[in-house]
């Protein structure tokens, strides 16, 4: 990420010692008693900020250093200076001791840095609160106690150090400071100036005394005919148009803090009651309570908003102001930036509509025709895409309240936005986000949601890495009864899915071979007619045409050149921790028949996968574990799908290219391939089973290449099986007693062939009694329970107990001896 040069530096910084850190603090602290601060000082305190910031730890500064440093950030007039100290002191801990804390009087004045200061070290509410007043007084152009706490700071600058004091610390706000602020931002949102502002700069002949200013403009160059709003041009503005911008993007989180139920801060509107003292008021006349200099056409019929408690006035005012930016948004601006100002706040408006209609719901019949009128003016033109998703939990918040049919909605930002924006990152986030935020309402109201799940896979599919963790939640609403089986093949399919995103992107714009000559048979194949039924399938938008390809296998021959992009790669590397949750979920919301369905798709999908690296392996495993829980769960699903089981069984090339399945295959069918685990077993079905596997097992023998895991693995099937038909006893005795006897020459060390020697010993000895094999090899579900092999009183115990001193009179140190 860094330089060499950069990474050596920080080391260093690390590595510094305390004798010798502690020296430093005295030098930059005999630099500081000089009047004049040269270049020796600007490069001490850049050391000292790259010491203190490198440490994962912040450092507590010497008591005088430290207030050397303060006293230089409050009254150095080197703007370098200043915010070089600041930096230093934001990354060290107020100094420690009763005597030593310090007070809002000792960060006079009270400047903007200072301020900074005071938020990132504030040890408690009080010094927030007390820091919030000020700024409020500073709001109303008046000192607070004492001339010393005179802010200098301009309005401009008060607002942005709220915001950060609502963001951290919410409750430092009483509720008169609320109350004062609200009547402010009324104020300030609704009757700014709609003149120009004058210009700081300019020539000899712009002086304010020749020069007429005039009305600010629109976006598309004509008048400003109504009230001042962010997106009015000037070429300056007053200072009471700043404030409108500042307040308007303060709003939302104003309104979402202090105005939603009791979150944030207890405050209620008791102004209207009497109850509420305030213990300072506007030096001014609230202009919010009387006519403003110019009429809204929006608030004409809200007059009676003046009335109103300061809260409820600030919502009605928020409701005139998103009205007419939504009036606004139907100008063409002249100006590339103008429009993009005009998407961000189009996006902002939305959303604090929405807060406002979530406070009031009779506010939401004069918002839902505006927000309404302003989808139908956007659903078809993709670069207000992500306007597109503010209005789409418009809808979901009110629809049902003013009674419309949102389904247009939901299809174009479920159908169309996912298809054909998948590669914007900030859209897959505010989606995802929106997705997060209303998973329970969106499964519960909108029957679509599930249904697109094939597009909404596509962010997924662009940009895995990033997105991983935001769809391990989003995942488990996607699964229901309806989609698992698809939803599976989906996520097995994210891949190639991937890799036809690309195929789409690079089509659009690249020749049919690349600048180098060499031609992408994949996009060649893409821009087949003959292939694009296969494309067609992965890029699909809604569910429901299938769960996967008959020709799976030669869609993956044609995608095999893209198995070493990155892109691919790192789709491929999310699929097993998707997997994970996803049959983590199917199995809270499907029943019997559809997990048997779902172990026939494993069975299946395990040959037909994309050949990335590791990619089969690690799919195998999820397979492996999932196999087990499902089987489990419901053991009849190994009745049920016997045949499949048993020919997937039955194939000696899963021995070598799926050994972990196949491990996990062959212990499903021994453990519950029995009358106890289902009524349905027959004799029949067991023996059929047991010469599968038994074949299986002389094939891998005599061919000499099963691993020791496979090996015990199908002896101990062997011997479930046999125990309970008792006919095949003679069959596995003896080829367990070959075993004893022999050499297993398969095994390539030592210590495996001792291995499945100790296994078939411990088998064979169980097997020479029917009775006690079938109670040790498939224990009663009872004896299966924790603490049951440990438990002297039971019959277990004691039938393993004299097992072992009738047939292991000659093996002290066997597992199986040691039961006891």
């Amino acid at each position: 990420m860094y330089s060499a040069g950069t990474e050596s530096l920080i080391k260093q910084a690390r590595d510094i010692g305390e004798v010798d850190l502690h020296k430093f603090y005295s030098r930059i602290s005999k630099q500081l008693t000089t009047r004049e601060h040269s270049h020796d000082v600007i490069d001490s305190l850049q050391r000292l900020h790259l010491i203190l910031a490198s440490n994962k730890y912040s450092r507590r500064l010497p008591v005088e250093l430290h207030r050397r440093l303060l006293s230089l950030c409050l009254s150095s007039s080197v703007e370098q200076l200043t915010v070089l100290t600041l930096a230093v002191l934001r990354e060290t801990l107020p100094p420690s001791g009763p005597e030593q804390n310090y007070t809002l009087q000792d960060y006079c004045p009270l400047n903007s840095h200072a301020a900074a200061l005071v938020i990132s070290q504030a040890g408690c509410k009080g010094d927030l609160s007390a820091l919030s007043s000020v700024l409020l007084r500073s709001l109303d152009g008046r000192a607070a106690e004492g001339p010393s706490l005179t802010p200098n700071l301009p309005l401009t600058q008060t607002i942005p150090l709220l915001n950060t004091i609502i963001t951290y610390s919410p409750d430092s706000l009483s509720e008169d400071h609320v109350i004062v602020l609200s009547k402010k931002l009324v104020d300030w949102l609704r009757y700014a100036s709609v003149q120009q502002g004058v210009s700081s700069s300019g020539g000899f002949f712009s002086s304010p005394r020749i020069r007429q200013l005039g009305t600010v403009a629109e976006l598309d160059g004509s008048v400003c005919g109504d009230f001042f709003t962010v997106l009015c041009v000037s070429p300056s503005f007053s200072e009471d148009q700043w404030m409108n911008l500042y307040s308007f993007s303060l709003l939302r989180h104003w309104l979402i803090t202090y105005h939603s139920g009791n979150e944030g801060n207890p405050s209620t509107d008791t102004a209207a009651d009497g109850r509420l003292v305030l213990s300072f008021s506007l030096s001014h006349e609230d202009r919010s309570e009387v006519d403003g200099s110019v009429v809204s056409m929006v608030s004409a019929t809200s007059s009676s908003s003046r009335v109103l408690p300061p809260k409820e006035r600030l919502r009605e005012k928020s409701l005139e102001y998103c009205q007419r930016l939504l009036e606004q948004s139907d100008r063409k601006a002249l100006k590339r930036a103008d429009a993009d100002l005009q998407k961000a706040c189009l996006v902002e408006a939305v959303c604090i509509l929405d807060s406002v209609c979530l406070e009031d719901a009779g506010c939401v019949y004069r918002a839902f025709p505006c927000v309404k009128s302003l989808f139908g003016r956007l659903n078809s033109d993709l670069s207000y895409s992500r306007v597109l998703v503010p209005i789409a939990q418009f809808y979901l918040n009110h629809g049902e309240t003013a009674a419309v049919d949102s389904e247009c909605v939901w299809r174009c930002v479920w159908g169309v936005l996912p298809a054909e924006c998948f590669n914007q990152p900030y859209l897959a986030y505010e989606m995802l986000s929106f997705i997060r935020a209303n998973q329970l309402l969106l499964q519960n109201s909108v029957p679509l949601y599930t249904h697109y799940f094939p597009n909404l896979l596509k962010f997924l599919a662009w940009d895995s890495p990033s997105l991983v963790s935001d769809y391990i939640d989003v995942l488990p609403s996607l699964v229901t009864a309806g989609t698992a089986l698809e939803l599976l093949h989906s996520l097995l399919d994210l891949p190639c899915l991937t890799a036809a995103l690309t195929l789409q992107l690079r089509s659009a714009c690249l020749p049919l071979s690349d600048p180098g000559g060499r031609g992408l048979t994949s996009l060649e194949a893409f821009r087949s007619p003959v292939y694009r039924g296969l494309f067609l399938f992965l890029l699909r938008g809604e569910a429901g045409s299938g769960d996967t390809i008959d020709r799976l296998s030669m869609l993956h021959d044609l995608l095999l050149e893209a198995s070493d992009w990155p892109r691919v790669i790192q789709s491929a590397q999310s699929v097993p921790v998707l997997l994970h949750v996803y049959f983590n979920t199917v199995t809270e919301v499907s029943d019997e028949r559809l997990l048997a369905q779902l172990v026939l798709v494993m069975l299946e999908r395990s040959s037909l996968l994309l050949n990335i690296p590791t990619y089969q392996e690690e799919i195998h495993r999820v397979f492996s574990y999932h196999l087990l829980r499902l089987c489990k769960l419901h053991p009849s699903v190994v009745v049920d799908q016997s045949r499949e089981l048993l020919e997937f069984a039955g194939m000696t090339a899963n021995v070598h290219s799926k050994e972990d399945l196949y491990t996990h295959v062959v212990w499903v069918l021994g453990e519950y391939l029995s009358v106890s685990s289902d009524t349905r077993c027959s004799v029949d079905l067991i023996t059929s089973c047991f010469e599968t596997l038994e074949a299986v097992l002389f094939e891998i023998t005599f061919s000499g290449s099963p691993t020791p895991r496979i090996a015990t693995s199908l002896l101990s099937t062997l011997a479930k099986l046999a125990s309970r038909s008792h006919d095949l006893i003679p069959r596995v005795s003896l080829f367990l007693s070959k075993l004893r006897s022999g050499t297993v020459s398969w095994c390539h060390s030592e210590e495996d062939a001792v291995a499945v020697v100790t296994r078939g010993e411990e088998l064979w000895s169980l097997l020479k009694l029917p009775s006690v094999a079938l109670s040790v090899l498939t224990p009663p579900p009872l004896a299966s329970a924790s603490g049951w092999h440990r438990d002297a009183n039971t019959a277990l115990p004691v039938r393993l107990r004299t097992l072992t001193s009738l047939t292991y009179t000659d093996l002290k140190h066997t597992p199986l001896a040691n039961t006891h």
